[in-house]
């Protein structure tokens, strides 16, 4: 059943893309990705997403600078912006949360934990 929301991944990992891509499609989502930041803001500028699952390290530009550039647009500025990292410092949830991200979890993120949040932040009934 799909509900029509659509998410953006953004990581360098295949491996990491696919096992999202593969959590919130069973959960209703359409998703799509981009390999790094810099495509990732390219996608995030042209096309509507409902929810951005952003990597903090990667290639061509990082997910802070992904997530700051994004928030200095009006096209990017609403929607909401999940950094998945596996930096667990507290010093890097908070730059995540101060570029701008509506949320921080530390990789690995659980499915259960992954659905939720897509829910909660697109509007989806869980």
């Amino acid at each position: 059943m799909t509900h029509g929301k659509r998410i953006l991944v953004v990581d360098d990992g295949m491996t990491t893309r696919l096992y999202y891509r593969s959590v919130f499609e069973a959960a209703g989502f359409a998703v799509d990705e981009a390999a790094n930041g810099l495509e990732g803001l390219e996608r995030a500028l042209v096309e509507r997403f409902d929810l951005l699952v952003v990597d903090v390290n990667m290639p061509k530009m990082d997910g802070y600078a992904l997530i700051e550039r994004l928030r200095g647009d009006p096209a990017g500025r609403a929607v909401p912006i999940v950094t998945i990292s596996t930096e667990a410092a507290g010093a890097d949830a908070q730059r995540a949360l101060e570029a701008g991200a509506n949320l921080y979890l530390v990789k690995p993120a659980a499915p259960a934990a992954l659905r939720h949040y897509a829910a909660l932040m697109t509007g989806v009934a869980a």
